[in-house]
């Protein structure tokens, strides 16, 4: 019987690893796409948004919260799921190229190391609601920022209510 942890997920690399896949995507006059987020539940609309934003480049990199920053950002009930069975649902995702999980509150550091040529988010953002550090980061290594038009009626957080609303009825 096969486990989680032992299961490959070669789209998944370490940080490092990834700068290296990059520098060769680089090398190959290949754009890198990036996003960012915690897609604790995969839905219709997380699907809509990776499928759109891999259309912009060569190449879709995500980048994935980890079960610590998901927990600060969401609450003590989530993740639903942890950054590695996160991590294979989108690696299992033809759009996704690659998958880096990350810790720190911000993705300064990866975007400085990963020069993405296009950074990405959902339309339920605008350039005034990223992070000016991020948004600095960006600017630095010269991403293109792009917001893609958002699926209505689809988070995770929602999903989560309609689940649980379920089994009280099941």
């Amino acid at each position: 019987m096969a486990s989680l942890d032992s299961l490959e997920i070669p789209k998944l690399r370490s940080l490092d690893a990834a700068v290296a896949w990059r520098a060769r995507l680089a090398a190959e006059g290949r754009r890198l796409v990036m996003t960012n987020g915690c897609f604790d539940l995969l839905h219709a609309g997380h699907l809509y948004f990776l499928q759109e934003a891999a259309r912009l480049g060569d190449a879709l990199l995500v980048a994935l919260n980890s079960d610590a920053s998901v927990k600060s950002l969401k609450g003590p009930g989530r993740p639903v799921q942890s950054q590695r069975e996160r991590a294979l649902a989108l690696s299992a995702l033809e759009c996704v190229a690659s998958v880096v999980v990350f810790s720190e509150p911000r993705l300064v550091r990866e975007i400085a190391l990963l020069k993405p040529d296009i950074y990405t988010k959902a339309g339920d953002y605008s350039l005034d609601q990223l992070d000016p550090s991020e948004r600095a980061s960006l600017r630095v290594v010269r991403a293109e920022i792009k917001f893609l038009p958002f699926l209505e009626g689809f988070s995770s957080s929602d999903l989560i209510n309609r689940i649980a609303a379920a089994g009280g009825s099941a």
